[in-house]
């Protein structure tokens, strides 16, 4: 897909207003940052991430394996409870861990929990976001993730305030090739936005979290341009210094790691193995050291603001109101990307 370009008012990239602000359907927090968010994976939901991105006013998703320990020492000291979010899964463990960080009185450090799962079709993740409604009444709730309309309807009408949008479509994820499951992103953003703007109450409306399919700056524009309200992304902000996983040096060249979170890697590292009624759905790759993550939030920023200009946009908020896709078979013009690795 292409954008089509409109005639446009403004002057300069630096009129176009990124930073949204949201009140939420059942927290009834209001929130104003740029709704980009690093995901819960182990290479991009680090502590230093969130350090990172909060500078931005960008949310991180903390990975589900740091300690309580390690979160009572790193939640105090960042405070930024605006910018960092809390990941639970579905499993008893997974609750009984909350319940501890609850008990240290840690939930008054961050404002979003993110109830994670890759398949939230299941009757059991409704019953646990009204279970984790009920635990925390005043926290806003991500929980996902679906790809069609009825399931964001259920989840926003269970007690949820962001539904996780997104099956297959992440870079390090096999399950459309295991299981032959998932939907394209774009059309999955463009339905489930429909419907989750569709429930509403006098306080705010549900809104969706598009999770997964960007490789380019480019995606990130799409996904806002489609009615993403919010955009979460994993190997987009992995292998940075900021990023978790092994730096690994292989012909004077450094890399980092990057799995998925259904992948062997991490079901080893976590859990021991894995279990026999599972099957391996993410990848393991190493992605060329990319250095500090400030430069590219900056440049992923910049591009955003040209898109806004592009289309006659002077706030994210108007991307959808100005957008008008054009199916094409080519996007990218690449003759000459062959030179760009032979000189790097």
């Amino acid at each position: 897909m292409l954008i089509r370009p409109k005639r446009s008012t403004l002057i300069s990239r630096a009129d176009v207003e990124l930073e949204r602000s949201f009140t939420f359907l059942h927290s009834h927090r209001t929130w104003t940052g740029i709704p980009i968010v690093a995901a819960n994976m182990d290479s991009s939901g680090t502590f230093e991430m969130a350090q990172a991105l909060s500078e931005h006013h960008m949310i991180t998703v903390l990975h589900k394996f740091y300690s309580v320990e390690e979160l009572a020492k790193f939640l105090p000291a960042f405070n930024k409870p605006d910018y960092v979010s809390y990941s639970v899964g579905i499993r008893d463990e997974d609750f009984a861990k909350l319940k501890t960080v609850l008990s240290k009185g840690l939930q008054k450090h961050f404002n979003f929990i993110c109830l994670d799962v890759p398949n939230a079709y299941l009757e059991n993740v409704v019953k646990k976001v009204r279970e984790l409604r009920q635990l925390l009444p005043t926290h806003t709730i991500i929980a996902g993730n679906v790809v069609t309309n009825e399931m964001t309807e259920e989840l926003l009408l269970s007690g949820a305030d962001i539904v996780k949008v997104g099956i297959g479509s992440g870079a390090a994820c096999l399950t459309r090739r295991k299981t032959g499951i998932g939907y394209p992103q774009l059309s999955a953003i463009i339905e489930c936005s429909d419907a989750s703007h569709g429930i509403s109450n006098t306080i705010g409306c549900g809104l969706i979290m598009s999770d997964g399919g960007c490789r380019n700056p480019s995606d990130v524009g799409k996904a806002f341009c489609g009615g993403a309200d919010f955009l979460m992304a994993g190997s987009m902000f992995s292998g940075f210094s900021q990023s978790g996983g092994k730096l690994v040096k292989k012909k004077r060249q450094k890399y980092k790691e990057y799995y998925g979170s259904s992948s062997d890697v991490a079901m080893e590292l976590h859990y021991g193995k894995v279990a026999k009624h599972r099957a391996n759905e993410g990848r393991y790759t190493l992605i060329p050291y990319k250095g500090d993550v400030h430069e590219f939030v900056l440049d992923l920023l910049g591009s955003l603001r040209s898109t806004g200009t592009y289309i006659g946009a002077r706030r994210l908020k108007e991307f959808s109101k100005r957008t008008t896709f054009i199916l094409v078979n080519r996007q990218l013009n690449t003759s000459i990307e062959q030179y760009d690795a032979e000189t790097s």
